[in-house]
């Protein structure tokens, strides 16, 4: 087996560890993931060389305690060299292979995998389509930023708040939509980590109508529901790149 070309240690399953998991799919490189479930992921020490702990070392004077800020309550536990790789402290965290260069949030660690192998063009053939493809990452950011918010709230989610994610869905929809007008694909003619990321971020979004009784009590109604009617090429595109199987390895339980 081929010699890691990234670690990443976050909660599991999770949406934005599958855009670098499917991006080395397709190039034919090798990453390790290692996590746990959300729930148990409080227990786990957060390092280069993540373990679950003892329950005797989950202690509040531990040297290791940090004061969780962001997904997580109570208390954590993170080494000072994941700190200091990681300084706003959070998952997905991915490594170099020697552990000494942190790299966070979903599309830089994307952006390092696709980076990692030359002879491909999933991110451009010129530093002028390098930088669309950007464009677009960074757009998604936007939108996914909003939409965890917004599921992580939904229960007591405000007329407002649902505003707020409604106009921002319809926003980076109507955008990626116009963008699959000119072609296959949302930069050139071929597949590129922008087409990842998009369906990684919005596959994550469409857990919505899951939540739809929660949507219902606050007299709500659930913003992605006619997403194929609305927005057909966007549906389809999303639907046409879960079924190839690099997309299917990890998305496919998300379709339904």
């Amino acid at each position: 087996m081929a010699d890691s070309v990234l670690k990443i240690f976050s909660y599991l399953p999770n949406p934005r560890v599958w855009k670098a998991q499917i991006a080395a799919e397709i190039i034919g490189v090798q990453i390790e993931v290692v996590g746990d479930k959300p729930a148990a992921l409080p227990g786990w020490l957060w390092d280069f060389q993540p373990r679950l702990m003892s329950e005797s070392e989950r202690r509040k004077d531990s040297p290791y305690a940090r004061k969780s800020r962001r997904g997580f309550s109570g208390t954590l536990y993170k080494s000072d060299e994941f700190l200091a790789a990681h300084p706003f402290g959070t998952v997905p965290a991915a490594f170099s292979p020697d552990g000494q260069v942190g790299v966070f949030e979903s599309n830089s660690i994307l952006r390092a995998v696709a980076r990692s192998h030359t002879g491909h063009e999933l991110y451009g053939r010129d530093v002028y389509e390098a930088s669309r493809i950007d464009s677009f990452l960074d757009a998604g950011l936007v939108f996914a930023r909003e939409a965890q918010v917004y599921l992580l709230g939904i229960a007591s989610i405000s007329e407002a708040g649902h505003e707020r994610m409604s106009s921002a869905y319809d926003f980076y929809l109507d955008g990626i939509e116009r963008a699959l007008a000119q072609g296959a694909y949302l930069c050139g003619d071929s597949l590129t980590i922008a087409d990842i990321s998009f369906a990684c971020d919005l596959a994550q979004f469409l857990r919505e109508r899951e939540l739809k009784s929660l949507l219902d009590q606050r007299g709500l109604h659930v913003i992605s529901e006619d997403i194929a009617q609305a927005y057909p090429l966007v549906h389809g595109h999303l639907l046409t790149l879960m079924d190839s199987r690099e997309f299917a390895l990890y998305m496919v339980p998300a379709r339904d």
